[in-house]
């Protein structure tokens, strides 16, 4: 079996996966990786959905906001239609909705704002204290070497990302993760990016996506997969507070405020290694268990 692809290779392809096609001035055509899990990674196409959207406005205004909904499984053997409305454009903000087609039927709405650069009144939470920096934590190789088992398709999946957890991930056996109210990772982007906003702000959609809802597992001890839980994101929310880069650290800080009737609500703050909080996250789940 094949390494899967790592480091700036894979990052040049997610890039590449990013760069949508114009289908013609509101219609964008997006691909799929050629290796992948049978659904489309929600990630992957909330960060087209925004790209797509993010074509459409002029590139003096910057997103501020997206909220999504996953209302069906993405195809991997398909291309994805993203087709944009216009909803606004005034003095300071733009507004669009963007909605991923897969065989005339939506798989996936967003809607986003964008803003022009304004000054204001300036404040956030301090940054968590006391966690561990990134070169101080395993890599997530490291973190799941012990568990060949439960890496499935996940052994040859291409790994733009270098994600560091601070204690357990989800994805070990049953019964081996202490249950934690707070769930702490690092993460960034595993090569340089084109000092473009809009792509960092894509890359950071498309990394939002891919531990939130562990938070909710972290509260029960519990895990992805046989003998614990299998999930899919329902919605999608992400709201940018300051100018960062996807392809340097930050912490995202999470933690589930609720679980309930099958779903589960995570929230996530993202800072940088200096301090400055640069986007908060929050999303709901399916989350049900399944048998060993």
């Amino acid at each position: 079996m094949s390494e899967p692809i790592t480091g700036q290779a894979a990052v040049d392809s997610l890039v590449e996966l990013l760069d949508l096609a114009p289908v013609d001035e509101l219609v964008f055509r997006g691909q799929n990786p050629p290796i992948g899990p049978p659904r489309v990674y929600g990630g992957q196409v909330a960060a087209q959905a925004l790209v797509a959207g993010g074509r459409t406005v002029d590139p003096s205004r910057h997103v501020h906001s997206l909220h999504g909904y996953f209302v069906r499984a993405g195809n991997m053997a398909e291309p994805i239609d993203y087709h944009v409305e216009k909803i606004r454009d005034g003095r300071s903000f733009s507004v669009r909705r963007s909605v991923a087609m897969q065989r005339g039927k939506p798989i996936f709405l967003m809607s986003a704002s964008f803003q022009v650069r304004e000054e204001g009144l300036d404040h956030h939470d301090p940054a968590p204290v006391d966690v561990p920096g990134p070169d101080e934590l395993p890599t997530m190789a490291d973190r799941l070497s012990p568990y060949p088992e439960r890496l499935g398709i996940w052994k040859i999946l291409p790994r733009p990302m270098d994600v560091r957890y601070v204690d357990e991930p989800g994805w070990v056996r049953p019964g081996k993760r202490v249950a934690n109210d707070l769930q702490r990772v690092w993460m960034r982007l595993d090569g340089k990016l084109p000092d473009d906003p809009l792509l960092h702000a894509c890359a950071l959609t498309y990394l939002s996506d891919l531990t939130l809802l562990d938070a909710v597992l972290s509260v029960h001890g519990e895990v992805w997969g046989p003998g614990g839980v299998i999930g899919a994101s329902l919605d999608h929310a992400l709201w940018f507070h300051r100018p960062f880069r996807a392809d340097e650290w930050f912490l995202y800080d999470c933690a589930s405020p609720s679980a309930s009737g099958s779903r589960g609500l995570a929230t996530g703050r993202m800072f940088t290694r200096d301090g400055r909080h640069i986007a908060t996250a929050a999303q709901e789940g399916l989350l049900r268990p399944v048998g060993a």
